[in-house]
Parts: structure tokens; C-alpha cells; sequence
């Protein structure tokens, strides 16, 4: 036996190695409960507890996808369930991160003392040691990288490991890492730079993706491409001597050519998301109401037209499409291109404007519930209103007056006097106010002597949106339902006008041959089937609406200049009603429309055009059954069968705008009874010191040839056959004398 092996026998033969071993197993052993001890008391980080934000997604009715909404921190996040990712995405992150996840306790032991031995032989950082279980906590609370930071961050991955499951943590660390491209999480990586779910991506792809979150910048593909291929390539070896891959898959993962996605994301209806994220607060991925392929057809639509409008001073537009049955909004375009930088992001469909005539329609279908008819008749003639804020002379489109107007042709051709008489006949500013409301418009909020008798004509802001849906209420037959943007608001509906009298409103409308007279026979509101149909147009061309309905749809569109600037004589008829007319024939393609269908209790009569009664030969008229005109009686015309005219349209029969010499008569007992019919008696005057003197002249007018005026206190002047009166500050009486009858009427004059 050697020298050596003697010592070795002698050494073992005593009792000294025991008591070193003893020591050892005790030193290990406090270690290991002093270990243990710490990580059962040691807290996880607070943000362990609180998953990462969820940006929410916006899809249209049929789930494609409108818009991911960027999360609070300014990332792209939507979670992944483990079950959602692929096998060979799940082997291709353990690969590059942590091989040996599935069999450590939190702490790679092996890797961490490869790291220490590199630094202490190269006195450097070779190679990371950090576990998915440690990354995780990395992320949850981000610490300066010190021995101390690294120390907690062991104990509490072995602390996390106790708590939470292999799946659980490798979910986590899924859904919290960032990729890159404010990307958050593998799901929300898969979309962007592949368009696809995790469940689809192939080997090569599963690689590059796990690739990225070793240095999201430094790797970004888009700019970088050549490092993420490289790191890609490095993964996909580790996976081949992992035995994840084999020789053959493992070739084909390497030579796979990578196709990135074009980077962006998607970005539809932007002012149709921007308002669903205006009127509530997005937490979780919605449903909306859009139907993406008609909005992309209706921008299209509405752009097409704008570039045919360009030498015309017209820059922009918005359109929307309301589905009657349910008031989901199908389709909402907010101008002509949201990316344009002045004014681009302004939502035409929700920037409140000046409305036109669009509110006719309801002062016709007020007229109707305090007894009109459609065939009563309004004189449409020079007509001045006294109001509380001066007086009030309205004039048509066409600056012409066409004397008696049954109330279809009136509101067929939009006719302003005639609307302004009828409101002021039937219910008057505050009851059409009152009911403009119910149909959801919120723009109406001053008084009701604000707006006057002009409201009827447009002298109030209405929003696209709550307007259309204002018409779909006549679509819907007096049925109100509220706009709807997402699929799951609710449904509400209630009734806001006789049904009866919405359907007369819609025939109205969808009359073409009743509104030939303004806009012709083929204009853009005519329609080879039922469309109800209303233009409006704001003063100086700055506004141009156009709105069409027919049972199924509501369609609505503005057509203008956000700055307010006037357009060069474009009017609804020529601006937007030719957008309307095209999605309304693409709405009838795709989807088919029907007629209105008329409601019980609905009689047709002949009239006399003219008088609107009912006569044995005239015009078929549809009436309530229980609200007929009556027959037109003998003294209703002459003796040569003319019909009679009263005193209110002596000025304009004796005019270049009477077309009815031939079938009518002034009435010769009414209108020997002269009258004052400007100024009224007590109406205010206010005079503007920035305005031309010019505006500082009156007409004065009765209703005869010829009058003498006087006063004691204005200076009375003729001109071009006219007079006019100076004014002045104060209350003034005025005298007009005709053929021996002498006239009063008196004003207040007031400086601003």
C-alpha cells in the first residue's frame, strides 16, 4: 500500500471529517431554511397583482377590426390566453428566454453560475441568467440594476413560483413584455407584424417573434431587419439542439423568407371611432354598429363628389347612414380626408351648422296636427313679420313669390315665406322648438323668441348626426329611437308624432312631380323608387344639406368649408344631394328598400289647385279621413269662373310673378279694404352703427297701387316708384293716405 493511501485510510479513520461534514450539512441547512424563511415573507412586487390595461378594440357589425385603442401608457395591448398560442411559438420564447422554465424553481441556478464565471474570467457580461420568472418580476417593478436589485429579484421570482403556476407565470410574461412598436404582449406582436393570430404563425415565424423582446429597439424589424434575422437565426439553432425542431423543419425555418406586415394598424371610420370615444369611456373591446364596407363606399362616395365641387369653393363634407329599424349608425364620415392638417379631425357629422331649411319638413307635420292639410292653401307673398327683435321679411331661394301654395307644393319646393306663414299660423317657434328637441336635436338651447318665426327657415345649428336621425324619426313614422353606436346600447322607442302625419310628409316629399317646379324634373332628388327627400341650403352658400329617407334608411349629408367660408352658388340640390342619391341607390343595391306603407284611415280627394277644397275635377290629394277640406262653394269665383283672390295678394298680383292671370281674379270687396302691410304696428327697429346707411331705410307698403306717407318725425322718400322712410332713433308714428282713407301705423327705432 502506498504512502498515499495510508494518509487517505488514517485521515477517514478519524472523527475530524465528520464533524467538517456535520458543519457543512448545518451551514447548508440554516442557509436553506434562512432562505426559505425570506422568501416566504418576501412580498411580490404591487404590479404583480395588477394585469397591464387592456387597449380596447373597436370592431365594426361584423367584427372587423376598426381600431386598437392605445392604452394609458401609450402601448398596444390585447391579452392572450396560453391555449391561444401556438406550441411552436410557446418552444421558440423558451428557447431564447429560458430552456429550462418548465424544471427550475424560479431561479436558473446553472445559468446563474455560468454568468458569475464569465464575469469573473472575461470581467464582463457574457450572457444573461434571468429566468421568464424573473423577467416577469423585472417588468412589474423596474429597479436600477445593482447586486441588491438582483438579489430581491431572485427571492421574489422563487416567492412567485410558490404562488402562482408554471402556466400561469409564462401567461403573464406573454402578455407583459413589449415587442417592440408600442406592442405589449405576443398577441398584440402577432397582429402587427404578421397579421395573424398566434395560433397561425409558422416556426420561422414563432422564432423572429421570440426574438425581439431582447431589445425591442435595437431589433425593430422595420428598421433593423438584417439584427432581428440574425437573432431569429440563433433561436432557431438553440430550438434544433433542443430537440424542438427537427433537421428537416429546421432547414425550412431558416430559408423561410419572413413577411412582415406594413407597419400600421388598423385605422377605419376614424371619426365615427373618435365619436364612440367621445360619448363614452372604451374600457374592453366593443361591437359597433358600422358596417365597414358601406362607410369605405360612402368615403369614396363623398370625396369623389368634393373633387368635382374643388373650383367652387367647396372643400369638405361629412355623410351618415342611419338603419330606421334599430337607429344604428351604418356608416359616418366626418370630412373629405382625417389625416388633412388644418382641418381634417373635425367631425362634420357632430360640428354643429347653420340648418337651412331642414326643419321645414317638422313645421309642416306641427301644421298638419293643428288641422291643415296638404292641400291648404298659404299666400306666398311679400310678407312682413313683426318679431321681438325687429321685423322680419323672408324671401325665397329664387327671390320670386308664387301667390297661392298649397302645403304640398310649398314644402316640396321649400318655399320660405310659405314656411314661415305656416309656422306662425299652426303652433308658432316655441311648440316646433319643443318638438325639435324630442327628436334628439341638442343644438336648440337659447329661448324660443331667440329663434322666432326664423327657425323654420334656419337661423338655428343642427348636427348632422342628431338631424338625420331627426328624419328617421318620419321614416319611422312618428317612432323616435336614439342613435346607436355600439351593439349592445339599448333600444328604447317612443312615439312623437301621429303616424298618419308622418306618412303625408313622407309622400310629400318623395313627390317628385311636386317639387318640379323649383328643381326640375331630374334633379338629384328624383329616385326611380320611393325616396323621401329634403334640401337645405344656408345663407351665402355656407352650408349645404341634403336628406333622404326611405323605410329601411335614413341618409344624411353636409357639404361645405369648416371655416365657414362661402361656396360659389352651390346649393343642397347641387352640393350634397348628389352624394346622398348615390349611397341611397347603393343602399337600394345592396341591400333593397321598400315602399312607405300607408297608415289605416287615409282618404284620397281631387282638389282645386287653387283653393285648395275639394272639387268634382283637380288634383288627387291623400287626406286623414276625419280632416277634409271642405267643397268649394260659388262665391269662391267669378264670373267668368276665375278663382277669387283675397287682399293679401294684391301686391303681388298686380307683379311680374303672377302666373295666374288667367285662372284667377283679385276679389275686389276685400281688397277694397286697405291695410298697412309694412311696417306693423309696433315693430323694432335696431340700427347698426358698422352698417351703410343704406340699411337705414324702410319700405313702406300697402295694399294698393299707390299710397301718400307722412311723418311727423322720419323723412318719407320716393324711389323707383317705391317709399321708403329714413330712420331715426325713438318711437315714430307713420300716416298713409289711400283714396281718402288715411292709415296708421307706428315703430321704435333703437341704436346698438
Amino acid at each position: 500500500m502506498s504512502d498515499r493511501l495510508r494518509q487517505l485510510r488514517d485521515w477517514f479513520a478519524r472523527k475530524a471529517w465528520r464533524r467538517w461534514a456535520l458543519r457543512f450539512v448545518c451551514v447548508w441547512l440554516a442557509g436553506w431554511l434562512g432562505l426559505q424563511t425570506v422568501v416566504t415573507f418576501m412580498p411580490l412586487p404591487v404590479g404583480m397583482d395588477v394585469p397591464p390595461v387592456m387597449s380596447p378594440q373597436a370592431a365594426d357589425r361584423h367584427g372587423e377590426p376598426l381600431r386598437l385603442l392605445l392604452t394609458s401608457d401609450d402601448r398596444f395591448f390585447q391579452p392572450i390566453a396560453l391555449g391561444e398560442c401556438a406550441p411552436i411559438f410557446l418552444k421558440a420564447t423558451l428557447a431564447a428566454e429560458d430552456k429550462r422554465f418548465w424544471g427550475h424553481a424560479g431561479v436558473d441556478w446553472f445559468s446563474t453560475a455560468r454568468a458569475v464565471k464569465e464575469i469573473a474570467v472575461h470581467r464582463r457580461v457574457m450572457s444573461g441568467a434571468s429566468t421568464i420568472t424573473q423577467q416577469l418580476i423585472k417588468n412589474a417593478e423596474p429597479r436600477p440594476r445593482t447586486v441588491r436589485t438582483k438579489i430581491l429579484e431572485n427571492l421574489q421570482a422563487l416567492k412567485l413560483e410558490r404562488t402562482w403556476s408554471k402556466e400561469q407565470i409564462l401567461t403573464a410574461y406573454l402578455n407583459r413584455i413589449d415587442y417592440g412598436n408600442l406592442c405589449r404582449g405576443a398577441g398584440t406582436a402577432a397582429w402587427f407584424f404578421f397579421d395573424k393570430p398566434l395560433t397561425d404563425v409558422s416556426p420561422a415565424e414563432a422564432a423572429f417573434l421570440a426574438a425581439l423582446p431582447n431589445g425591442p429597439s435595437r431589433l425593430n424589424p422595420h428598421r433593423h431587419f438584417d439584427r432581428a434575422k440574425r437573432r431569429q437565426l440563433t433561436i432557431l439553432d438553440r430550438m434544433r439542439r433542443l430537440g424542438w425542431l427537427n433537421a428537416a423543419a429546421h432547414r425550412r425555418a431558416c430559408a423561410e423568407p419572413i413577411a412582415l406586415h406594413r407597419a400600421g394598424r388598423a385605422f377605419a371610420a376614424a371619426h365615427f371611432v373618435d365619436l364612440v370615444r367621445q360619448q363614452r369611456e372604451v374600457k374592453t373591446n366593443v361591437r359597433t354598429t358600422l358596417d365597414l364596407p358601406l362607410n369605405r363606399f360612402v368615403d369614396r362616395t363623398l370625396s369623389n363628389s368634393l373633387d368635382r365641387l374643388t373650383q367652387r369653393n367647396v372643400s369638405n363634407g361629412a355623410v351618415v347612414v342611419i338603419e330606421n329599424a334599430t337607429g344604428n349608425v351604418l356608416a359616418l364620415v366626418g370630412s373629405r380626408d382625417y389625416f388633412e392638417a388644418e382641418s381634417g379631425q373635425v367631425n362634420g357629422a357632430w360640428a354643429p351648422r347653420s340648418a337651412g331649411s331642414t326643419f321645414k319638413p317638422f313645421t309642416y307635420l306641427l301644421a298638419l296636427e293643428s288641422g291643415m292639410t296638404p292641400a291648404t292653401v298659404i299666400a306666398d307673398v311679400p310678407t312682413d313679420f313683426a318679431t321681438s327683435t325687429g321685423v322680419f321679411s323672408p324671401q325665397n331661394f329664387n327671390r320670386q313669390f308664387h301667390g297661392p301654395m298649397r302645403l304640398r307644393l310649398a314644402l316640396a319646393n321649400s318655399l320660405n315665406v310659405s314656411a314661415v306663414k305656416v309656422l306662425e299660423a299652426a303652433v308658432g317657434a316655441a311648440v316646433l322648438q319643443k318638438r325639435l328637441r324630442e327628436c334628439g336635436l341638442t343644438t336648440l338651447g337659447a329661448k324660443a323668441n331667440h329663434y322666432g318665426l326664423g327657425l323654420t327657415i334656419g337661423n338655428a345649428e343642427a348636427r348632422l348626426l342628431e338631424l338625420t336621425n331627426a328624419y328617421a324619426t318620419l321614416a319611422r313614422m312618428g317612432v323616435h329611437r336614439p342613435v346607436r353606436l355600439l351593439a349592445g346600447d339599448p333600444t328604447g322607442a317612443r312615439r312623437i308624432f301621429d303616424a298618419r302625419h308622418a306618412w303625408l310628409i313622407a309622400d310629400m316629399l318623395s313627390d317628385n312631380a311636386a317639387r318640379a317646379q323649383s328643381f326640375g324634373w331630374e334633379s338629384a332628388l328624383a329616385f326611380e323608387f320611393p325616396v323621401a327627400c329634403k334640401t337645405g341650403t344656408s345663407s351665402d352658400f355656407r352650408d349645404n344639406w341634403a336628406l333622404g329617407f326611405t323605410p329601411e334608411f335614413t341618409v344624411g349629408v353636409w357639404v361645405g368649408n369648416f371655416d365657414g367660408a362661402p361656396m360659389q352658388n352651390v346649393s343642397g340640390v347641387t352640393g350634397a344631394a348628389p352624394v346622398m342619391h348615390a349611397v341611397m341607390e347603393h343602399l337600394r343595391a345592396r341591400f333593397g328598400t321598400t315602399d312607405f306603407v300607408r297608415p289605416t284611415g287615409m282618404v284620397r280627394a281631387e282638389v282645386n289647385p287653387i283653393t285648395g277644397r275639394r272639387a268634382g275635377q283637380g288634383v288627387a290629394e291623400w287626406f286623414v279621413a276625419d280632416n277634409l277640406p271642405p267643397r268649394e262653394m260659388p262665391d269662391d269665383f267669378d264670373a267668368d269662373g276665375k278663382v277669387k283672390l283675397g287682399a293679401d295678394y294684391a301686391e303681388w298680383f298686380a307683379g311680374a310673378d303672377n302666373t295666374l292671370r288667367k285662372h284667377a281674379v283679385l276679389d275686389v270687396a276685400q281688397v277694397a279694404k286697405v291695410r298697412v302691410l309694412s311696417p306693423l304696428p309696433g315693430t323694432v327697429y335696431y340700427l347698426d352703427s358698422d352698417l351703410p346707411p343704406s340699411s337705414r331705410q324702410v319700405r313702406l307698403r300697402v295694399n294698393a297701387t299707390s299710397a301718400r306717407w307722412s311723418s311727423q318725425t322720419l323723412e318719407c322718400v320716393a324711389r323707383d316708384g317705391d317709399v321708403f322712410v329714413r330712420l331715426q332713433p325713438g318711437r315714430h308714428r307713420l300716416t298713409a293716405e289711400v283714396d281718402g282713407q288715411r292709415l296708421e301705423t307706428w315703430i321704435e327705432v333703437e341704436e346698438l
